[in-house]
């Protein structure tokens, strides 16, 4: 797992399958097809985003796959000096943003968010979201603004599921 990825998936993204429509019990293939690209290099995520995915209970079964089934090395890690200075490039325009209300900067700075951004910024890959753009926003940071702010391109989840190919076949009979 070498080089820059191509998708860069936030934890909205993990939460919102396992809670909605990639159910670990009704699609198995959306995981499988996370880990496969994971061990590939066109899916990651970061170390902060592991972090958030990880303050659930260690019973549930995002927290488990996490721990156990992701491939080493699929988080990436985020102290490095050109991810460090994209994020306060970030975080600048965030704090000194007019737009934002005080408790949604302060939300953003609590988040991995930033540091998503941030990542792309430095290293390239597209950032993927559930997240939808919204300007005008005053009470929340919504990642896909902040990604138009500074370049970085975004999609949805199932843009990358089709850019990568994956189908998910039902086996049964017929």
């Amino acid at each position: 797992m070498t080089g820059t990825p191509k998708f860069l998936v936030d934890a909205d993204v993990f939460i919102s399958a396992k809670n909605l429509y990639y159910a670990f019990d009704l699609c198995p293939g959306f995981w499988n097809s996370l880990i496969h690209h994971g061990k590939v290099g066109n899916i990651r995520s970061i170390d902060r985003i592991r972090s958030e995915l990880l303050a659930g209970r260690n019973t549930e079964k995002l927290v488990q796959w996490v721990k156990d089934d992701l491939p080493k090395g699929f988080f990436l890690v985020t102290n490095g000096e050109e991810v460090l200075s994209a994020y306060e490039n970030v975080m600048l325009w965030v704090q000194r943003n007019p737009q934002y209300f005080d408790q949604a900067k302060a939300k953003f700075a609590t988040e991995a968010d930033g540091w998503l951004v941030a990542y792309a910024m430095a290293h390239g890959g597209i950032v993927v979201t559930n997240e939808q753009p919204r300007p005008q926003a005053k009470n929340r940071v919504l990642l896909p603004d902040v990604c138009n702010h500074f370049n970085v391109t975004y999609q949805d989840p199932f843009l990358m599921l089709r850019e990568l190919a994956i189908q998910f076949d039902w086996t049964g009979e017929s």
